[in-house]
Formats: C-alpha cells, sequence, structure tokens
C-alpha cells in the first residue's frame, strides 16, 4: 500500500485523491436565495444523510482563498436552503450551475430549470428535479485548518418536506431504476448507476 501522510500534500494533491477514493458520492443541487432575491443554484458532492431522526442532510461548502462561498453566505442569512437530487435527465444542466457569475445573475438563467415556490421556506426549488428537500439550519460549523483557518462551512440542514415525483415512488419504495441518480467521481466524471447486489443482513 502506498501511504500518504496528508499534512506533507498540497491542497490540490489533498483534495484530488479524497474526491478519488471516497466514491461514488451523491450530488446535492442546492438553490440559496440572495438578498436581491435572486436564487443561487450550486451543485455539492461533499454531501449526505446523517440522520433520519430527526431528518438531517449535510453539505459542506468549501471556501476559496478563505471566502465564504455565495451558497453558504445565503445559508446562513436566510436559515434555509432547497436541496434537489441530481438524476439522468437534469445532470447537464446540473453542470451548468457550476459557472461563477456576478451576484446579480442567477444560475438558473443559464438553464432549462424552472422554478417552484416552497411550502416551508422563503427558497424556491427546481420543479424538473426528481427528488427536493425543503430544508432549515439546523446547525453551522466551522472547519479550520491547522493555522486555525477556516477553510470550508459544513451545514447540518433539517428537512422540513420532502417531496418525491410519482414516477419513482412505488407502494413505499424509491423505483432506483426509474430515478437514475447519477453520482460524482473525480475530475470531470460522473457515473450512472450500475448494477445491484442484494445481501441480506447477518
Amino acid at each position: 500500500m502506498k501511504q500518504f501522510l496528508l499534512e506533507e500534500l498540497t491542497l490540490k494533491e489533498s483534495y484530488k485523491l479524497l474526491s478519488g477514493t471516497v466514491l461514488p458520492r451523491p450530488i446535492a443541487l442546492v438553490a440559496t436565495l440572495h438578498e436581491n432575491d435572486k436564487v443561487n443554484l450550486a451543485p455539492f458532492s461533499f454531501f449526505n444523510v446523517v440522520s433520519s431522526n430527526p431528518a438531517i442532510l449535510s453539505i459542506s461548502v468549501q471556501r476559496k482563498d478563505g471566502v465564504m462561498k455565495d451558497t453558504a453566505r445565503n445559508i446562513l442569512k436566510n436559515k434555509d436552503a432547497v436541496l434537489h437530487m441530481v438524476d439522468e435527465e437534469i445532470l447537464e444542466d446540473a453542470n451548468q450551475t457550476a459557472i461563477i457569475l456576478p451576484i446579480n445573475e442567477s444560475e438558473v438563467d443559464h438553464t432549462n430549470f424552472s422554478l417552484v415556490d416552497s411550502e416551508f421556506v422563503i427558497t424556491p426549488g427546481i420543479s424538473q428535479a426528481k427528488v427536493r428537500y425543503e430544508t432549515t439550519l439546523h446547525q453551522h460549523i466551522e472547519i479550520k485548518n491547522n493555522e486555525g483557518i477556516t477553510t470550508s462551512d459544513f451545514f447540518l440542514l433539517k428537512v422540513k418536506a420532502l417531496y418525491v415525483s410519482e414516477s419513482i415512488y412505488e407502494n413505499t419504495y424509491i423505483q432506483v431504476d426509474k430515478f437514475k441518480p447519477i453520482a460524482r467521481l473525480a475530475g470531470n466524471h460522473y457515473a450512472k448507476m450500475g448494477e445491484e447486489i442484494n445481501l441480506e443482513r447477518p
């Protein structure tokens, strides 16, 4: 086995190794609201479910040169966000939301997405996503490096409402073959669902 001491790696090397080994990762397409009421939309793969009671999702928003990203600032200001699962049908548009724009522009305008009003939070969602979560801020944790500098903002988000397309829901179960979720790999690579393996728990 080749050993890597993380403290001896550059930030780029560390990121490449972590994002290239923690695979596959689900993708959250996160909508937040700017002060000017423009919707900020961005994809995050440092994302997962951490609790079902209460229902909590997590995202980690990496800072750039110590500067907090729009998504993080908006969550802290409005105390909410709408998260969407990325599937095959919306992948290309979701990828377009990674574009860097001035604050007076919305990533939504660079896609075929349309907005839908939320019921429990102020931020609207994306109607084309098969799965959508209206969430409120449960906890914010600053992740600091060895020098004490905050490098990322970790959010625990409480799910207030979950919306699932009827096309993928049957007999209380999500039909994965119809859902077709997309996973993040490394670099520019993504993955579709492959062969399923079924094992009974001991």
